[in-house]
């Protein structure tokens, strides 16, 4: 593996790094204060993103997008990630490349308006009673005619407020799996305004401000058998085919903030004097930066590998799972040192740091528990011994 970045790769981290410090950073504060990221910024930002080539980047050129390897696009998500949540996702959208694998009829309607930043996507898996085990959903639908109708409740469902249309997968019947019968699940894409479809305010959470999450209802929500994603019944292939990568993101995005956070720790350590001298020299501090940034060195190595290892078509289940468990556990060491480092300060607004030390805790829970992350792990080295 070469670890050196090419010309192109340099200038997709510069151009990025730059768009976040002078256009997302400066309007951190409001978002923090208000908990809510005003639909005209939203929309001024969206644009500025287009302009310099940023949005729907991780995309295909043939349909519109920069066409970015995964090593370059983690990279990229990387600098994003030094942003607040609500700032960088709202308003430099990467579309879910699930929708790739939509009919030619299917991406007129949904993948190329995302792309061009007309429409707004959702994923919808979630439910009350379904969350690390998503074949225990219960949210179902049914055949009838020609059309499916659908039934059950979806929550946690990120920025549905501001979606024109939601990816939904549904239990739609019952198929044969390893250990015995297991519910079959089938995807569709619902409109915003479809009778029988329903996006309620969610829950106020501590991590992500401005970042939303919704609850979705459907009461005999009836779709047109055209709505089916893929093939009926096969949802889960076509999640854990096309989604697979979202853990490196998730990764590649903490990577950005425990970078941020260690870089103020730095800072601190060398500005903030304490008996005559900068607390940098203290050995309770040094040692810490030095711990601080070996863990992060540590797990951008192995976001790195697993973008690379997946452009060459070899990644494992397990490698992603290590990414994204260290990458999100380093996030919260890092985020809580650095608190720790500049003392009460840390966990005032002025700074950043307590709003990252917030915001880290949501990403051991989403995209798959850290449990989850072991589990997947643990089960690839027992397997083949028969575990």
């Amino acid at each position: 593996m070469d670890f050196s970045l090419s010309e192109e790769q340099r200038l997709i981290v510069e151009t990025t790094r730059a768009f976040v410090e002078n256009e997302l950073f400066p309007h951190e504060a409001e978002v923090e204060r208000s908990g809510r990221l005003r639909d005209d910024l939203r929309l001024e930002l969206q644009n500025k993103a287009i302009a310099a080539g940023l949005y729907a980047a991780n995309m295909p050129v043939e349909f519109g997008g920069a066409g970015l390897d995964t090593l370059t696009w983690l990279l990229y998500e990387k600098e994003l990630g030094r942003a607040s949540y609500a700032l960088h996702w709202s308003c430099v959208a990467r579309p879910s490349n699930i929708l790739l694998v939509g009919t030619e009829e299917q991406q007129k309607k949904y993948l190329y308006p995302c792309i061009r930043g007309e429409k707004r996507d959702c994923l919808a898996m979630t439910e009350p009673e379904a969350g690390s085990d998503l074949r225990g959903m219960k949210a179902t639908a049914r055949q009838d005619g020609d059309d499916w109708v659908l039934n059950g409740t979806k929550h946690f469902i990120s920025h549905a407020d501001m979606a024109d249309f939601a990816i939904v997968f549904m239990a739609s019947g019952e198929e044969e799996g390893p250990r015995g019968g297991r519910k079959a699940i089938t995807a569709f894409f619902v409109d915003k305004g479809t009778p029988g479809f329903t996006v309620r305010d969610g829950y106020r959470n501590v991590s992500h401000r401005g970042y939303t999450n919704s609850i979705l209802e459907f009461d005999d929500c009836r779709l047109p058998a055209s709505q089916v994603l893929g093939e009926p019944h096969r949802g889960m292939e076509i999640a854990n085919q096309w989604l697979g990568a979202t853990r490196l993101q998730v990764a590649a995005t903490c990577l950005g903030r425990a970078e941020r956070a260690l870089d103020h720790a730095v800072e601190w350590a060398v500005s903030r004097r304490q008996f005559g001298q900068n607390i940098g020299r203290f050995q309770g501090i040094s040692f810490k930066l030095a711990d601080m940034a070996m863990e992060l060195k540590a797990a951008e190595l192995m976001v790195m590998e697993g973008g690379w290892k997946y452009d060459q078509g070899i990644v494992t289940d397990a490698e992603m799972a290590m990414a994204k468990l260290k990458a999100t556990e380093v996030l919260a060491f890092i985020a809580d040192e650095a608190i720790q480092i500049h003392g009460g300060m840390g966990l005032m607004e002025e700074l950043p740091l307590e709003r990252i030390w917030r915001d880290a805790r949501v990403e051991r829970i989403w995209e798959g528990t850290s449990e989850i992350q072991r589990h997947i792990i643990s089960r690839a080295l027992l397997r083949p011994l028969g575990g």
